[in-house]
């Protein structure tokens, strides 16, 4: 008798790691359920999440008729993914710690557990596909458009996508709900849970301003035009609307943030949303990871993301020597933020991704000290 190829699946205790888990085992694989605790999330009154969503984990796997282990990867996540998260913001960046985190702990951390546990592959819920074709893994879109969540996964390589499985990629998040309904598992109704983990439903301020130190200072126009004040330069990113404290002043529009001098330790503000200064027409990225691992030589025309929520858009990139590439975009793009992503695409298929470094404004200000 043949045996069963051994899938190892990380679980969150969500409906997309439940349905996967199910749809595995009736496709035949000897599935084992694992869940990773990347976060110590007690709180105050000594109450943790991750005790709540392990046990959702535990009582699916026992409807489903698998096995299920817990792993503790706190340390490699603070090491790989938080001190990291720190580091940029301490740079007055705005870092992604969920493509870090698909990097470094799922496929990286996790897949070296599973491989110990003689697995074949590991699966994970999340909405993406991968496909084979002659000899190299291809990492395509997921089917429902709104949940895709190729953008967190541009930087696996070949040797991270040969052992992938993502069981419900070619579904919709309302049929994955439908048959999670049907099969009666106990988190067919459980929301989906928002935020980076480690942060969860807090105060994003109050949570930052536990790790590093804050420095208030001066928030101004581009004109030298002191507007207000602001709680510490790493609490706002490019774009920001919200919180700023001066609404209704000049036009009556509103005020958005459009660059930081670090040295200086300014906030610069602009009013209304189509100011130039919010707009740049090019970037320059750093740590490129081109999936099928051969990088295309000369100008390559594809499309690009530089936030997870945002259309594809129109792009020119040149790759250079050290992994780092210059993109040109064919419209000028609002609030481009270094230490997030650009990722790449070409069609339905996720070519890979790199760390926004630089951007080229579409208005040049005098101060060479200022990070936009």
């Amino acid at each position: 008798m043949e045996k069963k190829a051994r899938v190892v699946l990380g679980m969150s205790g969500g409906v997309d790691s439940s349905v996967s888990a199910l749809l595995l085992k009736e496709q035949g694989y000897e599935v084992i359920g694992v869940f990773m605790k990347n976060w110590d999330d007690t709180d105050e009154f000594g109450h943790c999440t991750a005790e709540e969503d392990a046990e959702d984990v535990r009582r699916v796997c026992a409807q489903i008729g698998i096995p299920y282990y817990t792993v503790n990867f706190e340390k490699q996540y603070y090491d790989k993914v938080f001190a990291y998260f720190l580091d940029e913001y301490r740079k007055g960046r705005t870092p992604n710690p969920d493509v870090m985190c698909n990097r470094e702990i799922k496929f990286g951390e996790f897949l070296q557990k599973a491989m110990e546990l003689g697995a074949d592959y590991l699966a994970m819920g999340h909405y993406a596909r991968v496909e084979r074709r002659n000899g190299i893994y291809h990492l395509l879109r997921g089917v429902d458009a709104g949940k895709d969540q190729t953008y967190f996964l541009h930087a696996l390589n070949q040797e991270q996508l040969s052992k992938a499985i993502f069981p419900i990629g070619h579904l919709t998040k309302s049929e994955v709900r439908k048959i999670a309904e049907e099969a009666g598992l106990v988190t067919a109704k459980k929301k989906d849970s928002t935020g980076v983990c480690f942060i969860g439903e807090r105060n994003f301020k109050e949570f930052l301003s536990g790790y590093l130190p804050a420095r208030p200072g001066e928030m101004r126009t581009f004109d030298g035009e002191v507007k207000g004040r602001h709680d510490g330069l790493m609490y706002y990113t490019l774009g920001q609307r919200q919180g700023l404290g001066i609404g209704g002043s000049g036009t009556g529009e509103p005020w958005f943030v459009a660059g930081k001098d670090l040295e200086r330790n300014i906030l610069y503000v602009v009013q209304g949303d189509k100011h130039p200064s919010l707009y740049s027409t090019g970037l320059t990225a750093t740590d490129v990871n081109w999936i099928s691992g051969r990088l295309p030589a000369g100008e390559f025309r594809c499309t690009a993301k530089f936030r997870y929520r945002q259309p594809d858009q129109g792009v020119m990139v040149t790759f250079q020597e050290g992994g780092r590439c210059t993109v040109k975009f064919d419209e000028p793009q609002k609030a481009v933020t270094p230490g997030q992503s650009v990722v790449f695409y070409d069609g339905e298929e996720c070519l890979g991704g790199a760390v926004i470094d630089k951007t080229v404004p579409m208005v040049q200000h005098d101060d060479a000290r200022l990070h936009v």
